[in-house]
C-alpha cells in the first residue's frame, strides 16, 4: 500500500523519467496539445513548459495537464495556473539541446515563448498494486480495499 508522500513521490520520479503529457487551458479542453515538462528538483510546485507563441496553450491560464508514465505504473491529472516566464535565469536553467531543436533561433527565437505552471490540485493512481493484488485481480477476487489507498487526491 502506498502513502501519500509515497505517491507524491513516485509522481515525481515517473514525470522526470517520461515529461510528456498533455496539457490544455481549462477554457479551451478540446485543445489539448502534447509537451515535454520542464521539470526542476528543487522547485516541486511548478513547471515549465517551452512554447511557440502561436500555440493554443500560448496565453496561459487556468490549465490541466494528464500524465501516464511510460511504464503505466502511475497515472496523474492535475491543475495550476499557466503564465508566462519572464526569467532569463530560469529560460537558461531549463534550456536543452532538445529545446533548442524545436526553436533553431535559441533562446531569442521571437517565436520562443517559456511557460510555468503554478500546481494546483492533483489526483494521482498507482495501478501497480503488487504481485498478490494482481493474481487476486486475475481470478476475479475483489480487491477494491487493498487498492483504496493507490489513488489520491491532494495539492502538488
Amino acid at each position: 500500500m502506498s502513502d501519500l508522500e509515497t505517491l507524491k513521490k513516485n509522481f515525481w520520479k515517473a514525470l522526470n523519467d517520461s515529461p510528456f503529457l498533455f496539457l490544455q487551458l481549462d477554457s479551451t479542453p478540446d485543445d489539448a496539445v502534447v509537451m515535454t515538462a520542464q521539470l526542476d528538483k528543487d522547485a516541486n510546485s511548478s513547471i515549465w513548459f517551452f512554447v511557440n507563441r502561436k500555440s493554443s496553450v500560448a496565453n496561459g491560464g487556468p490549465a490541466t495537464a494528464t500524465f501516464a508514465s511510460k511504464g503505466h505504473e502511475i497515472f496523474s491529472r492535475f491543475s495550476g495556473t499557466l503564465t508566462e516566464e519572464t526569467s532569463r535565469e530560469r529560460l537558461d536553467k531549463q534550456w536543452s539541446h532538445i529545446v533548442e531543436a524545436w526553436f533553431p533561433g535559441g533562446k531569442d527565437d521571437p517565436d520562443l515563448l517559456m511557460l510555468r505552471m503554478d500546481l494546483g490540485r492533483a489526483e494521482i493512481w498507482n495501478s501497480d498494486l503488487g504481485f498478490v493484488e494482481n493474481a487476486k485481480m486475475l481470478m476475479g477476487f475483489d480487491v477494491r480495499e487493498e487498492s483504496k489507498d493507490e489513488h489520491v487526491k491532494t495539492t502538488l
